[in-house]
């Protein structure tokens, strides 16, 4: 199996973070799409360490109950791999070779490009489009993990009774659910976007122009760090901290000596990847900053990105222009909506 796959059948997005699990299942009537099942499970804590499977059991028995409370019935499911996990690359190739030959060239390129040995490696390939002036030649996207990552994903779907259609790469996954977000954003296609997505323990920047990322880079830093403050402050368990973050019911202190100067370091971080990116290509600013991720919902963010960095700045709601299964709580999903990206952008290959 792929980790480019397309497919027909009806699939679940999967997307596994380090503290979660999130499910979401679309249909489409014409070009408007509409959420059928969704739900989150929480992981326990160190099931998945920085975007690595440690816990393979404990993935499996969340996936099968978010499925058990989204009633979603199909037994196909897409997931993602972590940027970090895959190399990609893109090659020139012939524009004339047959799908046999472009495999085979492929993976004789592929040794060039990928530091383990083949056998070891997941490998798939996408054909892009023709190279800039050469009509003859055609550009290929390879993507390649080490096995060992495609198969904890497959395995963790399998214990909680879904079969993997899908793999694909967190990155990818994200440029898919931008086209979602697209018509949210007031700069023309060509614009240079951030894409900004903050978890509980990663930060990851992608680049987009023309919507296909260009550049993506991921960091060490999110949520987990304000849970942990709240733990420490006000000596709550790991749970209470985390519950009392998104309900409310912190003492006064909270707003103005935990939450803000973490509202502060994660602008820095945005700050920080954005000049990783400026040092390295040939561009010094972005037209337009898109927040996703749990941390994107943090009030007065999104705000505080525009103050400081000078651009506009929006949270990333990927299921705004979708309508909802009546069973489905409009309030719960629209607060999730941010950290949805990627298990939206996997929900979508079902439409491949």
């Amino acid at each position: 199996m792929g980790i480019l796959t397309t497919n027909a059948a009806p699939l679940i997005g999967v997307d596994i973070s380090s503290t979660a699990v999130k499910l979401l299942q679309l249909s489409q009537a014409g070009s408007r799409y509409r959420v059928e099942h969704y739900a989150v499970e929480p992981l326990p804590p160190n099931a998945v360490v920085e975007k690595n499977i440690v816990e393979v059991e404990a993935i499996g028995d969340a996936i099968r109950r978010a499925m058990q409370r989204s009633g979603a019935r199909t037994k196909y499911a897409a997931a993602a791999v972590a940027g970090s996990a895959v190399i990609t690359k893109v090659i020139p190739m012939p524009a004339d070779l047959s799908e046999d030959d472009l495999e085979g060239q492929v993976q004789v390129e592929a040794n060039q490009y990928i530091p383990y040995p083949i056998e070891e490696v997941s490998l798939d390939f996408e054909p892009i489009g023709p190279v800039k002036d050469n009509p003859e030649m055609q550009q290929i996207l390879l993507a390649a993990s080490r096995t060992e990552n495609v198969d904890m994903r497959v395995a963790a779907l399998d214990l909680g009774g879904l079969t993997a259609k899908v793999i694909d790469v967190e990155v990818f996954a994200m440029e898919n659910a931008f086209r979602l977000i697209a018509d949210q954003l007031s700069v023309p296609r060509d614009a240079l976007v951030a894409l900004v997505d903050v978890g509980a323990t990663m930060i990851t920047l992608s680049v987009l122009r023309n919507q296909r990322t260009i550049y993506s880079r991921e960091q060490v830093f999110g949520g987990k760090q304000l849970t942990d403050e709240v733990m420490r402050r006000y000596g709550m368990s790991y749970e209470e901290a985390g519950l009392a973050k998104r309900q409310g019911g912190l003492p006064e202190s909270y707003e103005i000596e935990v939450l803000e100067p973490f509202k502060e370091a994660m602008v820095q971080q945005v700050s920080r990847l954005l000049q990783f990116f400026f040092a390295g290509s040939e561009f010094g600013k972005v037209d337009q900053v898109v927040l996703a991720g749990g941390c994107a919902s943090i009030p007065g963010v999104a705000d505080m990105v525009v103050e400081q960095l000078g651009v506009p700045c929006v949270v990333a709601n990927p299921l705004a222009s979708m309508s909802l299964s009546p069973r489905l709580q409009a309030q719960t999903l629209a607060q999730d909506a941010p950290a949805l990206m990627i298990a939206a952008g996997l929900a979508l290959r079902s439409f491949d």
